[in-house]
C-alpha cells in the first residue's frame, strides 16, 4: 500500500510542479510583459525592489553562475526592466535596480503567486495549514541539500 502512495505521490508532485510553470507562464506573461520569460520574471524577483542588490547576491539566490545572470541581466537592461551601475565604493561590484516597468513586472508577478497561495490554503484548518507547512518545508530542505 505505501508503494501505491509513494508512486500516487510523485505523480501529484510531477503534476503540481508543471501545472504551476503553465500557469504562471500564461499567468505572467501577458501583453504588456510578452518581451521576457518565465525565468526573467524569477530574476526580476530575485532582484527586488528594497535596495540595489550585487550581481553576485542575485546569482545566489538563484543558484546560477554570475556569468549566466549577466547574460539574463543584458537582455533584461536592453528591453528597460533593469539598470545597472558601478558600485561607489568598490567599482567592482555591480549593484541593480529594477526600472519602474520592472517594478511593475515584479508586482504582477507577485500578485499572481499571492492568487495561487490564496487558491491553495482555501479552506484549509489551522492543523491542516500546519500539515502542508511541515511537508512542503521538509521537501525544501531535501532540494536545498542539493538531492
Amino acid at each position: 500500500m505505501a508503494r501505491n502512495k509513494s508512486i500516487a505521490l510523485n505523480e501529484l508532485l510531477v503534476n503540481l510542479f508543471n501545472h504551476v510553470l503553465d500557469a504562471e507562464t500564461k499567468a505572467v506573461i501577458t501583453e504588456e510583459f510578452k518581451d521576457i520569460t518565465n525565468n526573467d520574471m524569477h530574476i526580476i524577483e530575485a532582484i527586488g525592489i528594497h535596495e540595489k542588490r550585487n550581481m553576485s547576491q542575485i546569482a545566489k539566490n538563484l543558484a546560477v553562475t554570475v556569468g549566466t545572470l549577466t547574460v539574463n541581466m543584458n537582455s533584461l537592461e536592453k528591453k528597460g526592466y533593469i539598470v545597472r551601475e558601478r558600485s561607489a565604493e568598490d567599482k567592482r561590484v555591480v549593484l541593480v535596480t529594477l526600472t519602474e516597468k520592472g517594478r511593475k513586472a515584479f508586482f504582477h508577478h507577485r500578485d499572481f503567486h499571492k492568487a495561487m497561495i490564496r487558491s491553495a490554503i482555501k479552506g484549509l484548518d489551522e492543523e491542516e495549514m500546519d500539515a502542508l507547512m511541515n511537508c512542503l518545508t521538509k521537501l525544501n530542505a531535501f532540494f536545498e541539500a542539493g538531492q
